[in-house]
């Protein structure tokens, strides 16, 4: 439109990307401090929501978070945290942000749970040889 006001927005990442990036790597957060210690999400689709739910991907018993307290998505050969307007806000890496990128071994806290970035890089497929038996 151009009604002097609508704006753009920059195009979203493509889900070859996305793709690429599964193939080689295995990306997940894990629950370092709070009340599910341990518990491993992975981040297996472009886009996962957090909170207490309904409509989540993956849901928390944590009163300090929102229903729909932060999304994680894949941008740009990596991952970014933004706040969905949460009453408490989300902390990375001790710092309160709106939206962030990032990077692996980053913590991001929601609510009273601390979640960390990991990135792994995937095993190469071993080779197969089929042996004739002449």
């Amino acid at each position: 439109m151009r009604d002097g006001r609508t704006r753009k927005l920059a195009g979203t990442v493509k889900a070859s990307d996305f793709h690429e990036f599964t193939a080689h790597n295995v990306a997940s957060l894990v629950v370092i401090a709070g009340q599910d210690v341990g518990l491993e999400l992975a981040l297996a689709r472009e886009r996962v929501l957090v909170g207490r739910g309904p409509g989540v991907d993956y849901a928390f018993a944590d009163p300090a978070m929102s229903r729909q307290h932060a999304a994680i998505e894949y941008a740009r050969q990596g991952f970014r945290v933004q706040d969905l307007g949460s009453t408490n806000g989300i902390l990375v890496n001790g710092k309160r942000v709106k939206a962030s990128d990032l990077r692996r071994g980053d913590r991001v806290q929601v609510g009273a749970s601390t979640l960390q970035l990991v990135i792994e890089e995937r095993e190469p497929a071993a080779e197969v040889f089929e042996l004739s038996s002449t």
